[in-house]
């Protein structure tokens, strides 16, 4: 009695981690996902492994980490020894970028909410306070 692992189409993979086809097959160009077996017909084959691995590759992606930073989680996940403390370790780094970033953008979000709140919304345009703060010279330190 022979049992057979359970395939799944490229198409059946896709809609059960809810992401493209074609994404699918980026991340085995990018060598993220492994290349799957072929059906006789050609056609790719998954099996429940690959679905695991993409899910873990869409919420690494959503929790902004680059491709080249899920390729180190996904390498870190399978060590025994050091994986979880190198992944919390790249989990902080992620985490502090994100602050970074936050940081920047509420900055840039105060200087345009400024320069909002001092436009009247009509007259000239060299009036303008934003229009004036896209042209002028950035100040001399």
């Amino acid at each position: 009695m022979t049992t057979q692992i359970p395939s799944l189409t490229i198409g059946a993979v896709a809609k059960r981690v809810g992401v493209a086809i074609d994404t699918i097959r980026y991340y085995e160009r990018e060598g993220l996902l492994p290349e799957p077996e072929r059906r006789a017909s050609g056609y790719r084959s998954y099996d429940e492994g690959a679905v695991r691995q993409l899910r873990f590759i869409r919420r690494a992606k959503d929790l902004g980490f680059t491709l080249e930073e899920i390729r180190d989680l996904l390498a870190l996940s399978a060590d025994r020894h050091r994986g979880v403390k190198a992944v919390k370790k790249r989990a902080q780094e992620r985490l502090a970028a994100i602050d970074e970033r936050i940081a920047e953008l509420t900055r840039v979000r105060n200087g345009l909410e400024q320069l909002v709140e001092a436009c009247p919304g009509h007259g000239s345009p060299e009036q303008c306070p934003i229009l004036r703060a896209l042209v002028d010279e950035e100040p001399q330190a």
